[in-house]
């Protein structure tokens, strides 16, 4: 046994000093590549690993079947083990900022009282958070969405919220260039910016590190972690066949889905009890209306307002001005042959709300025996109040602005994954520490989604930038 924990089948040979890396890092999204920057610029040799492809800003895929087959896991879409939700992960050098839409908001004291709460980890406060935030967003390009590049769409969520008595804001986004005033659309965005402009942490933070040496292994499937005292093991395949690294620490930062089914396959169940558990994705439900003119909504910007309403923030849901490629649009809705084709043709003519539920993080995460990933996730009845009565706002905001029909997507998503080895002081209902080491094991970190407590109802990447810069201090201070 190492650490606790059985071997691995992949035999480990003792390196020479030379290559055996200061961090070993798995994953490359939100968390992984601020860590990425930070420890290598501190003079850590760090090695990142990603299970998908490293795509180039003009090697995206160039259109929505392309990048959704090969910018995601699953293939564009994961499901639950009922088959009733959808979840979006990315699969690429960048992970999910590669595919969001790189919105950035701080928390607020809502999330932050509940996480301290929950968790008992004191830095969860607006003032412990300020800096952290601040320096993140000091390597980022931001901008608060003008009204100028708002579209027809935009304009609509703005008028019906008004009419609701619902406040809204403009969005705050992390892009430099992304050109809408001189005709560019955001929506090819979706599956990876051309341009450059979108803030991923490719842009932002992996191409600075990766000319400070960064070592990245791009297309390697992380199968199993093996702890020692004096270091880790990480082992997997690659094109290749069977391939391993040695560090003398791994930081996960896989998120909610990739960390923890690493960690299970790895064994790590048996010392970490709360392991797999709290699981939450912020349900989003897309509602559609039809109006007789064009609306246009998947031109220019994509998103550039939100509700921003103190009350809807106590009723747990939020609205959102989103809309969707034509692709996904029609996946949503349960429509073939001529009506399908009927549908399609008044794509122009479609707006669009969703419904953001802030969840109760009551799903958990599992292996089959051949390790692959389970999720089981069941909305709970607080869940399902707050979704209803975020879609009767809409509908009614809809129907205030004349549309023709209204209509909801019987399918639900998450994009936001969150929790399976939530942080805390109690080793037994959690599995990090609040130093971000997963308890019990001094030579193995984490500091993305998946040690969020519960659902924080805001758009968690910001959040983890900052706590992923945190772990980098931390790190590199000793």
């Amino acid at each position: 046994m190492l650490g606790g924990l059985p071997k691995s089948s992949c035999r480990v040979v003792r390196m020479p000093d030379q290559d055996i890396f200061d961090f070993i890092i798995v994953g490359s999204g939100t968390s992984g590549g601020v860590l990425a920057q930070r420890l290598q610029h501190a003079g850590a040799r760090c090695l990142l690993l990603e299970a998908g492809k490293y795509y180039k800003t003009d090697t995206f895929p160039e259109n929505e079947v392309d990048y959704s087959a090969q910018l995601f896991w699953g293939g564009g879409l994961e499901f639950d083990t009922q088959c009733t939700m959808g979840f979006l992960r990315g699969k690429c050098v960048g992970g999910g900022s590669i595919v969001n839409q790189c919105l950035l908001d701080r928390f607020d004291n809502v999330a932050l009282d509940d996480w301290k709460a929950v968790s008992g980890v004191d830095f969860f406060t607006a003032e412990a958070m300020e800096p952290l935030y601040a320096a993140v967003e000091a390597d980022l390009t931001l901008v608060t969405l003008p009204e100028e590049h708002r579209n027809r769409n935009a304009h609509l969520f703005v008028r019906g919220l008004e009419r609701a008595g619902i406040g809204w804001a403009p969005l705050r986004r992390g892009q430099s260039d992304c050109a809408t005033e001189h005709g560019n659309d955001c929506m090819p965005c979706l599956g990876g910016c051309r341009r450059g402009s979108k803030q991923s942490t490719l842009v932002a933070f992996i191409r600075r590190a990766e000319r400070e040496g960064l070592t990245i292994v791009p297309e390697f499937h992380a199968a199993r972690i093996e702890h020692r005292n004096d270091g880790v093991t990480v082992s997997g395949r690659n094109g290749s066949g069977a391939a391993f690294f040695q560090g003398r620490r791994c930081i996960l930062a896989g998120g909610s889905f990739g960390t923890t089914q690493l960690l299970l396959a790895s064994g790590f169940k048996e010392c970490l009890p709360a392991l797999g558990r709290g699981f939450t994705m912020h349900p989003q439900y897309m509602t559609f209306a039809e109006f007789d003119e064009p609306v246009d909504a998947h031109k220019g910007a994509f998103q550039t307002v939100k509700s921003a309403d103190p009350g809807l923030r106590g009723k747990g849901h939020k609205l959102e001005n989103v809309f969707a490629p034509p692709v996904s649009v029609a996946m949503l809705f349960a429509r073939g042959g001529m009506e399908l084709q009927e549908f399609m043709l008044r794509y122009r003519y479609l707006a669009c709300m969703e419904v953001a539920v802030r969840d109760e993080a009551s799903g958990e995460l599992a292996i089959d025996r051949k390790g692959r990933l389970r999720v089981r996730k069941q909305l709970t009845a607080q869940d399902c109040a707050r979704r209803d009565d975020g879609l009767r706002t809409v509908r009614g905001i809809f129907e205030s602005l004349g549309a023709k029909r209204v209509f909801q997507s019987p399918l639900y998503f998450g994009l936001h994954l969150m929790g399976g080895c939530a942080i805390g002081t109690d080793p037994t209902r959690s599995v990090v520490s609040p130093d971000f080491q997963v308890h019990g094991y001094k030579n193995l970190y984490s500091a993305d989604t998946s040690i969020y407590p519960n659902a924080p109802g805001i758009n968690p990447a910001l959040t983890c930038m900052a706590l992923s810069h945190r772990l980098a201090v931390l790190l590199a201070q000793r």
